[in-house]
């Protein structure tokens, strides 16, 4: 599979590390064209000049981004990422008075569809930090990958990226549980902001309940 990720930093890193790692074609763009060459040498990926070009021939893209350049993104990648699966990977925080703070009355990975009506938008590997996206095990424990998304298509596909990558896909339901998947990372970060955690910490979901099968 193609996968074209937008986003040279940590994240988008340690994805291309991951998906090259289970045998997909990576590509990667950034706004930075040095960081998203280093990246592709580092990863054996290859790089775009633009984030309309990583995407164009892709099957999936991912969004390895602040969200604060999301629409700007969004606005440049539009006309080619109808139909296809956009994995929204980014997370929503902000800064008040007492500390670090979150707006749970919608999420990143709605307003992302808002701005992709085309696009079929996922949520996934946003609970997990970008140490577990390359590696998925924490002391001894495989985490868990949870996905979001409203189209069972493209979140079949990325449930299988999931477990490629070496998580525990875990299908959380329509993209409005993407708000809950934000505030896991949004606790996740805190903890670690609050008592200077060394980032490795990550979720395991255990003894989760199997939806039964629709009878035809």
């Amino acid at each position: 599979m193609d996968i074209a990720i937008i986003g040279a930093g940590n994240v988008g890193k340690a994805l291309a590390t991951s998906f090259k790692r289970a045998g997909h074609d990576v590509v990667i763009a950034s706004r930075d064209p040095e960081d998203a060459g280093n990246v592709a040498a580092a990863t054996h990926s290859r790089v775009a000049t633009s984030n309309a070009r990583a995407v164009a021939g892709a099957d999936v893209i991912v969004l390895a981004i602040p969200f604060s350049s999301a629409s700007a993104v969004a606005a440049e990648i539009a006309g080619a990422v109808a139909g296809k699966p956009v994995v929204d990977a980014t997370n929503r925080m902000s800064f008040g008075a007492n500390g670090p703070d979150i707006d749970t009355t919608t999420s990143n990975a709605e307003e992302l569809a808002a701005l992709l009506p085309g696009a079929k938008v996922i949520k996934a590997f946003n609970t997990i930090f970008a140490t577990h996206q390359s590696d998925p095990i924490a002391e001894g424990v495989q985490l868990s990958g949870f996905v979001a998304g409203d189209d069972a298509e493209a979140k079949a596909t990325v449930l299988e990226l999931v477990r490629e990558i070496g998580l525990e896909p875990v299908d959380v339901g329509p993209l409005v549980r993407a708000r809950q998947l934000e505030g896991l990372a949004f606790l996740n970060i805190t903890l670690n902001i609050v008592n200077g955690g060394s980032w490795q910490s990550g979720w395991k979901l255990v003894g989760a309940p199997i939806a039964a099968p629709v009878a035809a």
